[in-house]
C-alpha cells in the first residue's frame, strides 16, 4: 500500500495530468477512460473485465431508456432489469459468503458450501453510480450519453473510483461533455488534494495507531482509556474517509470536474439528524433520492415513514459490509433518527448548545464501537469498558499511550472543526497569499512522503467497502 501510494503520487498522477492537458479536447474523455482503467487494473487486473461488463450493461440500458423515453412501461422494465443485474453483481461479490455461511449455520443438515470470492475494490461505489445513471435518465433528469466512452468515463473516473464520493449522474452529465479547465480551478484542486493527503497520512494514520495501541492493552484500560481509544478511532475514520474524499474532489478539479462536498465537519453536530446531514453526504443523498423517496418517503403517513426509514438505514448499514454489526449500526442510527424526529427534537432544541453537542458525540462514538467490532462478544466487552468503574479511571499503559499521542490528538480534534477553514477564509484574499499556500503544500507533501517512507501503516478504511 505504501509503495503504491508513492507510485501514485510521483509517477501515475504527474504523468496523467501532463498527458491529459496535452491531448486534444476531443480525446480527453478517451484518455481518462483508458487511464482510469489502468488505475483500477493496477490493483485488480482481472476485475477490469467485471467493470467493463457493468459499464456495457448499464450503457445499453440507458441508451434504450432514452431512445424509447415515451414508452414509460418499457423504460420501467429496463430500470428494473438494470437494478436487478447491478444488485445481483454486488450481492454475489459482497454478500455471497455471508449469506451461504449464515444458511450453513441455520440449515446445517443441507451441507451448504460457503462461497468465498474476493471483493472487487470500489464495487459498492461504482455500482451505485451506474444505477443512478439509469434512474436519472428514466426520470428525465439527464440525457443518456450516446458515446460509450463518455458513459464509461463517468463510471471509471479514477479520482472517485475506489472510495467515492458517490457522484450522481445528473450532477456531472453536462461536465462530461462541456467542462473547461482553468488554472484557478487547477490550483484549488491541488490545495484541496494536499489537505486531503495531510488528513489521511498525518492525522488518520496516527489516530489509527493510537487506537490500535489502546486496543492491544486489552480491556483493562479504565473508563478514560477506553473512551480515549474510541475517540481516536472516531477521528481516524473521519480523517481517513474525508481525506480521501477531499483528494478525489481535488483531483476532479484538476481535471475540470466539480464534485459535490462529501463531509461538512460532522463532529460539530448537535443532533444525530445534523450529523447525517454532514457525514458521507453523497451516500445519504443517494439513499434518500433512490430508495427513501421511491418507497413513499413521508407522504404515506407516520407508520409507513418509520418503516421506510428503517429500510433505508438497514440498507445503509448493510451497504458497508457483509456483517451483522454493520446492519446493527445502520439500524442503530435509524432508530435514533426516528426518536429524534418524533420525540426528542422538541426537547433538544431547548437545551444549551454544548449539552446537545455532548449528546450527539456520545451517541456517535457508541455507533463507532458497533461499526468497528464484527465480533459481538468483543463489541459488548468494549462497550462495557466505557462504563465499568471496576477497571479504574485509566490504566498506566493507557495513560502512557494517551500522553504520547496527546499533541496529535489535540490537533486532530481542532482539525475536525471549521477553525482552520474560518481563519483561511479571512486571509485568502491577501495579495500574496499564494506564497504561504505554496509553502504549506510543499511542506505537506514532504511530510506525507516522509511519513509514507518511514511507516508501513497506511490503511484506507473505506477501500473494503
Amino acid at each position: 500500500m505504501v509503495f503504491s501510494s508513492l507510485l501514485f503520487l510521483f509517477l501515475y498522477l504527474p504523468l496523467t495530468l501532463l498527458l491529459y492537458y496535452l491531448v486534444p479536447r476531443r480525446c480527453k474523455n478517451i484518455f481518462l477512460f483508458l487511464i482510469s482503467l489502468v488505475f483500477y487494473g493496477w490493483g485488480e487486473p482481472l476485475f477490469v473485465l467485471l467493470m467493463l461488463g457493468s459499464i456495457l450493461v448499464n450503457y445499453f440500458h440507458t441508451y434504450f431508456i432514452y431512445k424509447y423515453k415515451d414508452n414509460r412501461a418499457l423504460g420501467k422494465r429496463l430500470v428494473i432489469s438494470s437494478v436487478i443485474i447491478n444488485l445481483a453483481l454486488l450481492g454475489f461479490f459482497k454478500y455471497a459468503g455471508f449469506i451461504t455461511e449464515s444458511l450453513k449455520i441455520v440449515l446445517p443438515f443441507l451441507n451448504i458450501p460457503v462461497i468465498s470470492v474476493p471483493l472487487p475494490i470500489g464495487i459498492s461505489f461504482y455500482t451505485f453510480q451506474t444505477m443512478s445513471c439509469v434512474i436519472d435518465v428514466y426520470r428525465g433528469d439527464a440525457p443518456a450519453k450516446k458515446n460509450f466512452i463518455t458513459f464509461g468515463t463517468y463510471v471509471v473516473l479514477f479520482p472517485q473510483l475506489i472510495a467515492g464520493p458517490i457522484v450522481r449522474y445528473k450532477d456531472v452529465a453536462d461536465q462530461l461533455d462541456s467542462r473547461r479547465e482553468n488554472m484557478e480551478q487547477f490550483a484549488d484542486g491541488v490545495k484541496l488534494f494536499m489537505v486531503g493527503l495531510g488528513k489521511k497520512i498525518l492525522i488518520a494514520n496516527q489516530m489509527g495507531l493510537m487506537w490500535d495501541s489502546i486496543r492491544a492493552t486489552g480491556q483493562e484500560n479504565g473508563i478514560l482509556g477506553s473512551w480515549a481509544g474510541i475517540i481516536a478511532y472516531s477521528l481516524q475514520i473521519y480523517f481517513d474517509f474525508s481525506g480521501y474524499s477531499d483528494m478525489a474532489i481535488g483531483l476532479g478539479r484538476m481535471l475540470g470536474f466539480e464534485f459535490l462536498k462529501n463531509f461538512n465537519y460532522p463532529y460539530i453536530s448537535k443532533t444525530i439528524t445534523e450529523f447525517w446531514r454532514r457525514w458521507h453526504i453523497s451516500l445519504s443523498t443517494w439513499f434518500r433520492e433512490y430508495v427513501y423517496i421511491p418507497l413513499g418517503g413521508n407522504r404515506k403517513g407516520v407508520p409507513r415513514q418509520i418503516i421506510n426509514l428503517l429500510i433505508v438505514w438497514g440498507c445503509t448499514g448493510f451497504w458497508h459490509g457483509a456483517s451483522l454489526n454493520f446492519l446493527l449500526w445502520g439500524l442503530y442510527f435509524g432508530v435514533l433518527l426516528i426518536i429524534e424526529k418524533f420525540v426528542l427534537m422538541r426537547f433538544l432544541d431547548k437545551l444549551p448548545a454544548f449539552v446537545r453537542h455532548i449528546y450527539a458525540l456520545f451517541l456517535i462514538c457508541i455507533g463507532w464501537v458497533i461499526f468497528y467490532f464484527e465480533d459481538f462478544g468483543e463489541m459488548m466487552s468494549f462497550l462495557g469498558s466505557l462504563f465499568n468503574p471496576s477497571a479504574g479511571l485509566i490504566s498506566g499503559d493507557a495513560l502512557q499511550i494517551l500522553i504520547s499521542y496527546l499533541p496529535l490528538l489535540a490537533v486532530a480534534i481542532a482539525a475536525s472543526t471549521p477553525l482552520a477553514s474560518n481563519i483561511y477564509q479571512k486571509v485568502r484574499t491577501w495579495k500574496y497569499i499564494w506564497l504561504p499556500e505554496a509553502g504549506l503544500c510543499l511542506a505537506g507533501l514532504m511530510l506525507c512522503t516522509s511519513s509514507l517512507v518511514s511507516q508501513s501503516y497506511n490503511p484506507f478504511i473505506y477501500f473494503r467497502f
